[in-house]
């Protein structure tokens, strides 16, 4: 006899009404069916690093794994030591000194921060500022506050920074939190000391937290390590950011990330956590202490992995007459489609006839139009070979 199924117990409440579509899981079903047919299938479309974590890291976990104390539940808010590192880190490599146990939160990967902090700051109606283009997950976290969002214009001839005076002053006047992240997805520009210095001046005028996203912090591929919010003063008056292992040390898996700055940001942040979670898996913690306190040299080779790599892809692109600007951080590169198509049909076209998945603009708002984004996620000679099967459909000459 089949259960009798009462549809009515599963009636969504209004905030999964208001979630946008997950726009890289849609991109991802779209790449797996065409892999699904036996197709030779290169995938640069998601943020994915194609590269292990450090041999030291692994090693770090393996050992920590057999340890009986972290089979226990951990701290709720995570273990001191791991704070310690990453305030450590920031240190060393900004200047940044951060309070451990005030300034510095243990987040399930950065993502989760980037949902948690609307939930945290926003109530229904507040007005959220978010970059267009922009990573979409931003737009999530608005939703489930049930707050909205005004659309700060990213464009190449701004260097694809926001310009606050272009802001309607109601607009600035209402904004309670505001989205920030660079090196950026997914345009990989970079910021600059004097922007961060008007933003925390704007921030501070309007009464807007800033979110930071920095989770492309340790990928400069022109040299100077980028800069991060936090190292303009004020910064930790006006907000926060956000950081990740994911992309520093290729530990995108193991789901490390951090919220730090603004202690009474932070301490919302953890009051939400403690109600959600209890902490990281101890042994993931170790791990990652040991990433963030070891050598770091792993972290300069895989800058020079992306910066050949980025050489090899626009080697490639010029010889096909596919002209765009370098990026200077992120592994990402911004790149115009042809005249007369737009960016999803390009996308799709290039996927369905060439076998390369690109990301379309369009899925990272409407300035997003007009560009596909490629990650540097596969080895230089894969990235040519992607670049010279879209070059045979002929769409640059």
């Amino acid at each position: 006899m089949k259960p009798i199924i009462d549809k009515r117990l599963a009636r969504p409440a209004d905030r999964m009404n208001r979630l946008p579509a997950q726009f890289f899981a849609a991109l991802v079903a779209k790449a797996g069916a065409e892999a699904a047919k036996g197709r030779d299938i290169i995938h640069l479309g998601q943020g994915n690093p194609d590269r292990p974590s450090p041999p030291h890291v692994v090693a770090a976990l393996q050992q920590a794994a057999a340890d009986p104390q972290h089979h226990r539940y951990p701290p709720f808010r995570g273990h001191a030591f791991l704070k310690e590192a990453v305030a450590a880190r920031y240190a060393e490599d900004y200047g940044v000194r951060l309070d451990p146990q005030t300034e510095v939160a243990i987040l399930f990967g950065g993502k989760t921060g980037l949902i948690e902090i609307s939930q945290c700051l926003l109530n229904p109606g507040d007005l959220c500022l978010v970059p267009d283009p922009g990573y979409p997950d931003y737009w999530s976290g608005v939703a489930l506050a049930g707050a909205e969002m005004a659309f700060m214009p990213l464009r190449e001839a701004h260097g694809y920074l926001p310009r606050y005076d272009a802001l309607a002053p109601e607009i600035a006047e209402r904004a309670r939190l505001m989205f920030l992240n660079y090196p950026n997805n997914p345009t990989g520009a970079a910021a600059t000391p004097q922007f961060y210095e008007e933003t925390v001046r704007f921030a501070g005028e309007h009464h807007i937290a800033v979110a930071s996203d920095f989770a492309y912090g340790a990928i400069g591929l022109d040299g100077p390590r980028p800069v991060s919010f936090l190292q303009t003063p004020g910064a930790k008056e006006v907000g926060i950011e956000f950081y990740t292992l994911s992309k520093t040390y290729n530990m995108a898996g193991w789901r490390v990330g951090f919220a730090l700055g603004n202690p009474e940001i932070v301490e919302l942040i953890n009051l939400m956590q403690d109600h959600y979670y209890c902490s990281l898996f101890g042994g993931i913690q170790e791990a990652a202490a040991a990433a963030l306190g070891g050598p770091q040299d792993c972290v300069a080779e895989l800058n020079a992995v992306y910066a050949g790599r980025r050489e090899a892809l626009f080697e490639a692109l010029a010889e096909i007459g596919w002209l765009a600007e370098r990026p200077g951080g992120s592994f990402f590169c911004w790149l115009p489609v042809p005249a007369g198509l737009d960016s999803v049909s390009f996308a799709d076209r290039v996927l369905e006839e060439a076998g390369v998945v690109l990301a379309p603009g369009a899925g990272f708002g409407a300035h997003g139009e007009g560009y596909v984004r490629l990650g540097l996620l596969a080895g230089e000679e894969r990235l040519r070979e992607a670049i010279r099967r879209i070059g045979e459909l002929g769409l640059f000459r």
